[in-house]
C-alpha cells in the first residue's frame, strides 16, 4: 500500500522541509497496523554474525533515531533495521535547518548533530518490543559534551546488548567534533576493548554482535590499521562505510553542495564501494562486511556484495524512490542470482579486486 502512494505522496513532502517530511513519515508509520511481510525467496537468506538474515537488504542507521517505528519498517520488507545513533543523555543536535536534499543528485547532506531521545528513552522502547521477530540493531555514539567517550559507548553497550541483535560503534559520523579522532589505532584499540567486554558481560542468552562503522574519507593506511585492530579486538562485522565530507566533482546542486555536513545518496555509491572492495582485500572471509552508501537499485547492491558485502543498507535512496524501493531491489538480486546461477555467499568479494580500483 505505502509503495503504491509514495508517487501521490513525494510532492507534498518535497513541498515541506525534509526534517518536517521525515517527523512525518516516522509518524505515519506508528499509525500502520502491524503484520509481518511477505516471505523472501529462499535464495536471499543469508548467515552472517550468527543471525539467518531474511534477506541482505537493511535499512541504515539515522532513519529510526529513536527506536520508534522497527516493527513498522521490517513490515516493509527490510531484511534488519538499525535505530540510532543512540547517546546516553537526550541531546538536541545541531540547529536547524541540518538536512538538506539534492534532488537533481538524488543525494541528501544533513549535518544532524547525533541528536537524540537518549539512552533510557531509547532502551525503554526497545525493551518494549522484546521477543518480537525480526532482526534489529542500534548504533551508539558518545554525547558532544562527554568527557569520557568510550564511557558513553560502553554505557550504551551495556544498556542495549540483551534488546538488540547488533550494536554498531559509530566513530565516523562527520556531525560531532572530534568524533571521527577516535577512528586513530590506539584510541579504537581501547574502545572497541572495552565494548567488546561490555557486550560480554551482559546477558547470556541474546549475545549481540559488534559492528563497527567507519568513514569513506580515510587513507589506505589507516584502514590498514582500523582493519587490524577489529580483527584483533573480535569485531563482529564492519560496517562500509558512513557520510562523506567530500563533495564529488559532478554536483548539479552546487549551491546547496556547500552546505557543511554529510553527504550520502548515489555520489557516495563510487567512493563507499571503493572503500569497502579495499576493506574485503584485507579482512576476506575473516571479518563479514556490510556495504552502505549509494545503493538506489538491486544492480547498485548487486555490486556491493561482488565488492564484499555480505548485507546492505540504504537510507537516502528512499527520500526519492519511496518503499517499494526494497522489494524491487530483493527481486532484482533474487532474479539475477537465478539467472547466473550463484548463491549469495558465493558472490560476496568475487570482484572486490577489480572494483578497489574501479568503483
Amino acid at each position: 500500500m505505502l509503495a503504491q502512494l509514495f508517487p501521490l505522496a513525494r510532492p507534498l513532502l518535497h513541498a515541506l522541509d525534509a526534517e518536517t517530511a521525515h517527523r512525518l513519515t516516522i509518524r505515519g508509520l506508528a499509525l500502520l497496523p502491524g503484520g509481518a511481510p511477505p516471505a523472501d525467496d529462499p535464495a536471499l537468506a543469508v548467515e552472517v554474525f550468527g543471525r539467518r538474515f531474511p534477506n541482505p537488504v537493511g535499512l541504515a542507521a539515522g532513519f529510526d533515531k529513536g527506536a520508534e517505528v522497527p516493527d513498522a519498517l521490517l513490515a516493509l520488507g527490510f531484511g534488519f533495521v538499525e535505530v540510532g545513533g543512540v547517546v546516553p543523555r537526550p541531546q538536541p543536535g545541531n540547529p536547524r535547518p541540518r538536512v538538506f536534499r539534492l534532488t537533481g543528485d538524488r543525494a541528501v547532506i544533513n549535518r544532524f548533530g547525533l541528536n537524540s531521545d537518549g539512552l533510557p528513552v531509547v532502551s525503554a522502547r526497545l525493551a518494549a518490543r522484546r521477543g518480537r521477530p525480526g532482526i534489529v540493531g542500534a548504533n551508539i555514539g558518545a554525547n558532544k559534551e562527554s568527557q569520557d567517550r568510550i564511557a558513553d559507548y560502553v554505557a550504551c553497550t551495556r544498556a542495549l546488548a540483551g534488546l538488540v541483535d547488533f550494536v554498531t560503534v559509530n566513530v565516523s559520523s562527520p556531525n560531532t567534533p572530534g568524533l571521527r579522532d577516535l577512528q586513530g589505532e590506539a584510541f579504537l584499540d581501547d574502545l572497541l576493548a572495552r565494548v567488546v567486554e561490555a557486550r560480554d558481560a551482559g546477558v547470556a542468552e541474546r549475545r549481540a554482535a559488534v559492528l563497527l562503522k567507519i568513514a569513506p574519507d580515510i587513507g589506505l593506511d589507516a584502514l590498514d590499521a582500523i582493519a587490524a585492530t577489529a580483527l584483533r579486538r573480535g569485531v563482529d562485522a564492519l560496517v562500509v562505510s558512513n557520510t562523506t565530507v567530500a563533495r564529488p566533482a559532478g554536483l548539479t546542486e552546487t549551491a546547496l553542495a556547500r552546505e557543511t555536513g554529510g553527504l550520502s545518496g548515489r555520489p557516495l555509491f563510487s567512493p563507499s564501494t571503493r572503500l569497502l572492495a579495499e576493506t574485503f582485500l584485507r579482512v576476506g572471509a575473516r571479518l563479514p562486511l556490510v556495504g552502505v552508501g549509494g545503493i538506489d537499485s538491486a544492480e547498485a547492491a548487486w555490486i556491493k556484495i561482488r565488492a564484499g558485502a555480505s548485507l546492505v543498507q540504504l537510507y537516502s535512496a528512499l527520500v526519492y524512490a519511496g518503499p517499494g524501493l526494497v522489494r524491487e531491489i530483493k527481486a532484482g538480486l533474487a532474479e539475477r542470482l537465478r539467472r547466473e546461477g550463484v548463491s549469495l555467499s558465493r558472490l560476496v568479494g568475487r570482484d572486490a579486486a577489480d572494483l578497489a580500483r574501479t568503483a
